[in-house]
């Protein structure tokens, strides 16, 4: 059982996933994968200075993120090449971490993705959880991270919450403390457990 844990940037994906790996699930970042793939001289960083030129690298050839982002959640088109050249080199990446958890044993996976949906990765998960938040309650939490100017394009860049919930099995309002959450993806766990309980 693969589970996709999806959700807006700053609903509380990844408090989420760290809730189900207390309880026993083999924890996937995806997004953290996808950075992997900016290693310097890597095949997707070659594609990324092609594509971007050097202004986004740092004085150590390192990618870097914040000036790439800057750059790309200002312009569509440029949104569109990044995710074209990440999106395969991460899956990939994914696809090799859940046949290691596989083949040790692991029962149930989370595979934490903003993505998940605009990726087209759905055919790797069993279950889509969606994870939202007011957006005032992830502005506060993400500043000074980001200025309003900043989040406004990064969360315009995602499906809105409303076309996600198409695509979800299970929607978890992260709108009150960590006891509430943890209340709700325990129940949620219990109930997955107790769907794929053998009957007879």
């Amino acid at each position: 059982m693969i589970i996709g844990v999806t959700g807006n940037t700053g609903s509380g994906k990844s408090t989420v996933c760290l809730m189900l790996g207390k309880l026993g699930a083999a924890v996937v970042d995806a997004d953290k994968l996808a950075h992997e793939t900016y290693s310097p001289h890597s095949q997707t960083w070659q594609k990324l200075v092609a594509s971007f030129g050097k202004s986004i690298l740092t004085d150590t050839s390192e990618i870097n993120r914040r000036s790439l982002g800057q750059l790309v959640f200002a312009d569509p088109e440029a949104l569109t090449t990044l995710n074209r050249i990440v999106h395969p080199a991460a899956r990939k990446l994914a696809e090799e971490k859940i046949r290691h958890f596989q083949t040790h044993g692991a029962k149930v996976l989370a595979l934490e993705a903003t993505l998940l949906i605009e990726a087209g990765w759905l055919d790797l998960v069993n279950n889509i959880w969606l994870v939202t938040t007011p957006a005032a309650i992830i502005r506060r939490r993400l500043h000074p991270r980001f200025s309003n100017e900043q989040l406004t394009m990064r969360l315009k860049a995602q499906l809105p919450v409303s076309e996600k919930m198409k695509y979800a099995d299970a929607v978890i309002h992260n709108d009150g403390d960590l006891a509430q959450l943890a209340a709700k993806v325990s129940a949620l766990w219990q109930r997955l457990k107790t769907e794929e309980a053998p009957r007879g």
